[in-house]
């Protein structure tokens, strides 16, 4: 019978259990399902043979009980902010307070606190000052090194500064804290720890390095100079693009932060091995009067066919967290997964996801290994498809219709982004594309192309704005020949670096003629260690560095962002009124004839 990781101190007693051996500490509420990483650590360690407690949401406003409660573990805590960067989940772009959070039961907000992982480690060093305090996530795990924090606008230190954490593990982290654990329980020190890949630490002293290490500016001197800054991001992303990667270290005042390499990627084995672990797929029974918990409602007829994204998006953090690479489950571990959605007595037959960070890159890589260890390119799908890449979509295609053909299964979708620049005539890609709408669609296909303007588009990292044209032609075409009424949902950005008024003005332009009236839009929102962050905090391109011009003022960014409403009555005398003042009034006769 499937078990849940305990949360609660009487779990832990009717187990048996003298002491726990690690306690993980969460901003998120306990959901033991696959998608989450507290889920995946935790079952990780319980398979090694670690008793694990978790303490999901902890209060951190009262006399601190629910730290407390399971007493100090033998090994080390490992904290958490949870699924998203804290300060995501809690402020919007305009940086007003969000009323709901999704990680939480009945979607309450309030139980995690802003930069959680710092509260959540100081006060575990606080109660318990001898005991090993690791910390990973995407909160810690972006946060590594310097980095940009929109919400404070200001440059920020290393989190292992201001968290006091003794160790940090960055990325995709089962590999690494499997051997943290086992050398700790083996009588291993800090010191120890220290030698492991992808982790992060601080240290008084400069630790030994090798000839390729490299030494970034000092926190201090990029608070002096952005230029400075620029170039560290420039360096710091360099390496996280490759496989074989150095160390890096950075002072802060009297102290070093040291970044080592990053762990190889994981294999299929691997892989397979983390999604066949048994978790029960649920959230703690525990949550069950408090109401649903949206992020768990929304993925929990999913399933994750792939981890990694080689698509190099400037504003995205995947291929910083997951890495550039692609890991890819083996059929047989999707498939089991596949039955054991079939078999749960709640599921109707409709899989809601069958896809990852990008739904068409499963089973996709380098044909030559030995050149990928060797590149340092952001992308492989940018500005041009790798020569070295299989972006054949035959074995992604063969899935979907294995999986829709399964006893039970009635209908599968996709709702993970599709990557339209991966699409040719001679890989399938297009191919997909057809059995995606036929098939996968319950009337919308979400792409993003995320803007139209070539420049803009470059500093995005994005193909052309032909890409869309060409896949709207497509789609238009097969929903023609097959007498569907689909729609086609294009995303954008505004306010993004590099983009002006008159570039919003020109997609504006582009949406009336295709007739897109959008409601579904984002203003572009600074998250730590990201090339567009770094380029909206620091004015410079850090590939170039060149200067960029970044829509910064709050009037400005309202002026572009309106821009995708130009067929709202209300909206066109400010339109006209922001047009006509920064001088681009010959888009007027444009979009209102």
């Amino acid at each position: 019978m499937p078990h849940f990781l305990p949360i609660t101190l009487e779990e832990v007693k009717r187990l048996g259990w003298q002491v726990v051996d690690i306690v993980i500490v969460s901003g998120d509420a306990y959901i033991d399902h696959p998608s989450f990483g507290t889920a995946v650590i935790g079952r990780t360690l319980e398979a090694a043979g670690y008793k694990v407690a978790i303490i999901p949401q902890p209060n951190w406003r009262d006399d601190l009980r629910d730290f407390r409660k399971f007493g100090k573990p033998r090994l080390f805590f490992g904290v958490t902010a949870g699924a998203m960067d804290s300060m995501v989940n809690h402020y919007t772009a305009s940086r007003r307070l969000r009323h709901d959070d999704a990680f939480t039961p009945g979607g309450q907000s309030g139980f995690r606190p802003d930069r959680a992982t710092c509260v959540y480690s100081t006060i575990l060093k606080r109660i318990y000052p001898d005991t090993p305090v690791v910390i990973a996530g995407i909160e810690a795990s972006m946060r590594r090194l310097t980095h940009y924090d929109y919400w404070s606008d200001s440059l920020h230190p290393s989190i292992l500064i201001d968290s006091q954490a003794d160790l940090l593990i960055y990325g995709m982290g089962e590999k690494t804290i499997l051997k943290v654990a086992n050398i700790l329980s083996n009588g291993g020190t800090m010191c120890d720890l220290h030698a492991l890949p992808q982790v992060g630490y601080c240290s008084k002293t400069c630790p030994i390095l090798s000839d390729d290490s490299i030494i970034l500016h000092s926190f201090e001197d990029c608070q002096r100079d952005k230029r400075k800054e620029a170039e560290n991001f420039g360096r710091i992303e360099a390496e996280s693009n490759k496989i074989e990667a150095r160390m890096i270290v950075q002072q802060h005042g009297s102290r070093y932060v040291v970044i080592n390499p990053p762990e190889p990627p994981m294999t299929q084995t691997e892989i397979d091995a983390s999604f066949d672990l048994p978790y029960t797929r649920l959230p703690h029974p525990k949550y069950k009067k408090r109401g649903a918990i949206p992020a768990f409602e929304m993925i929990r007829w999913s399933v994750n066919l792939h981890r990694g994204c080689f698509g190099g998006c400037s504003f995205c953090t995947i291929s910083a967290h997951q890495g550039k690479q692609i890991v890819s489950r083996s059929r047989q571990s999707i498939m089991k997964e596949v039955a054991r959605l079939v078999a749960d007595p709640d599921f109707h037959g409709v899989i809601s996801d069958l896809g990852g960070p990008s739904a068409n890159m499963y089973g996709m890589g380098g044909r030559n290994k030995d050149l990928c260890r060797r590149c340092a390119r952001y992308s492989c799908a940018q500005p041009s498809l790798c020569p070295n890449l299989n972006s054949d979509h035959s074995a992604l295609i063969d899935i979907c219709k294995q999986v829709a053909a399964y006893p039970g299964i009635k209908h599968v979708f996709i709702g993970s982004g599709i990557r339209c620049d991966l699409f040719t005539d001679t890989n399938h890609g297009w191919d997909y594309f057809k059995q995606v709408v036929l098939h996968h669609v319950s009337g919308r296909l979400k792409v993003a192309p995320e803007h139209s303007s070539p420049e803009v588009l470059r500093f995005m990292r994005k193909p052309t704005f032909d890409i869309f044209r060409e896949t709207k032609r497509r789609f238009d075409a097969i929903c023609k020949q097959a007498g569907l009424r689909y729609q086609l949902v294009p995303y954008f950005i505004s306010s993004h670096p590099g983009c002006k008024l008159k570039d919003m003005a020109e997609l504006a332009v582009d949406l009336r003629r295709m007739g897109y009236r959008l409601e579904q839009i984002q203003d572009f929102t600074p998250t730590p260690m990201t090339l567009s962050t770094e380029m909206y905090y620091t004015g410079y391109d850090p590939t170039t560095m060149r200067p960029v011009y970044v829509a910064t003022h709050p009037r400005e960014k309202q002026e572009q962002n309106r821009m995708f409403f130009y067929y709202k009555p209300d909206q066109r005398q400010a339109i006209v009124e922001s047009l006509r003042r920064s001088g681009n009034g010959k888009y007027i006769p444009l979009l209102f004839k």
